[in-house]
């Protein structure tokens, strides 16, 4: 246990910000299902943005994030072809 001050208000900092990452991760987990099923424009562009949005907070690498959006990208060109 952080026995310092600072130490004690940067743990609490830290788990409040846990708590927000993976309510948004379970909110990409989601959409990114969302996409994979119904491969729809609309739903896409929004699992998109959510994948974007959450690389450029820091909650996924930007790698992995293009990785999820290309496989997107291909599923749905399968989809439509």
């Amino acid at each position: 246990m952080p026995v310092t001050k600072s130490a004690k208000k940067a743990l609490r900092r830290d788990r409040r910000k846990a708590k927000i990452n993976k309510i948004v991760v379970l909110q990409l987990k989601k959409a990114v299902l969302k996409a994979r099923r119904t491969k729809t424009p609309a739903v896409l562009t929004s699992a998109y943005r959510l994948l974007d949005r959450a690389a450029q907070k820091g909650i996924i690498h930007k790698n992995k994030a293009a990785r999820i959006k290309g496989s997107l990208a291909k599923t749905s060109k399968k989809k439509s072809a």
